[in-house]
């Protein structure tokens, strides 16, 4: 008994000292790790399967994680990562760089430069820093119906130029008035649609099918467009910036947990835009919900065990 009793005072001492040792640690490194992960996402698919990778990701390192669909537009969900209400959302270059900076278009615009300077100007304006690039481009395009666009001869944006003073056009509700949207393209082009329809994105499609529009602000990840037979337009006179997706986190919490940075980066580069049309074709077309797509997608490149 005196040898067990012995043992045991023992083992207390180290699990004190070793428990000084490492509240002694994270004093000196000045780090307070996230005690939960919230994620925010933007009202469609996409958005909703890129944050369940970020969550599995971050559950993967013993993250306790919540994604929260559906949590608004651009301007709520940045505004709430500044705030601390969530900790991480996936956002886009190009509205950062037009939306969020409201940095005036370039003459030519070039990737490497849109993404450099929402880099610098999030981080020197509300300390917000880009975890990981994620590798494709979801763009903001003008489609129409295919069969129509090819009896008329319709390519470009330049060539609806004869039609558009008749045209319906619904638009998610940013895009009609985003400076980096239609206000755009009426500066570059030199017209304007006959009138616009604020609407949801996944209702947008259902109008076009219905023929209560001639033409939505599509996204070029979108497999809807092959589903309801629309051709995306090409953007001839290059009026709208570069959108490549990219995880957003804040400074502090990138400072405070190196953990979930490291994991994160694990995303650089990793889905190209044939892949993430696909995963959107799964939720949209299969009906799977976005974490089962999520998971299985970082199951299938070894990024999260199971």
């Amino acid at each position: 008994m005196k040898f067990r009793f012995i043992i045991v005072l023992l083992l207390a001492a180290s699990l004190f000292f070793s428990g000084c040792a490492e509240n002694n640690q994270n004093r000196e490194n000045n780090t307070q790790p996230a005690e939960k992960v919230v994620i925010g996402t933007k009202l469609f698919q996409e958005s909703y399967i890129t944050a369940d990778m970020v969550s599995l990701l971050l559950e993967e390192q013993g993250y306790d994680t919540e994604v929260k669909e559906n949590l608004g537009g651009t301007l709520v969900n940045y505004e709430a990562l500044k705030k601390g209400d969530i900790q991480s959302y996936i956002e886009y270059t190009g509205t950062i760089y037009s939306q969020i900076l409201k940095k005036p278009p370039l003459e030519e615009w070039d990737p490497e430069v849109v993404y450099e300077e929402s880099e610098k100007g999030m981080l020197e304006s509300d300390g917000v820093v880009i975890a990981s690039s994620l590798g494709f481009e979801d763009a903001y395009a003008i489609a129409v119906d295919r069969e129509w666009a090819e009896n008329q001869g319709i390519n470009t944006i330049s060539d609806l130029e004869p039609y558009a003073s008749e045209m319906s056009v619904g638009t998610d509700p940013e895009f009609a008035t985003r400076e980096d949207g239609l206000p755009q393209l009426a500066r570059v082009y030199g017209f304007s649609f006959k009138n616009y329809n604020s609407m949801a994105p996944g209702i947008m499609y259902e109008a076009m099918e219905n023929n209560e529009v001639d033409a939505i602000s599509a996204y070029t990840t979108d497999t809807r467009n092959d589903l309801y037979g629309l051709k995306v337009l090409e953007d001839d006179k290059h009026a709208l910036p570069p959108y490549d997706a990219v995880v957003l986190v804040t400074e502090s919490f990138a400072e405070d947990n190196p953990e979930a940075m490291e994991a994160l980066s694990q995303l650089n580069g990793r889905i190209d835009q044939d892949t993430m049309r696909r995963l959107n074709g799964e939720y949209d077309i299969e009906g799977r919900s976005a974490k089962d797509i999520a998971r299985d997608y970082l199951i299938e490149e070894g990024l999260i065990s199971s």
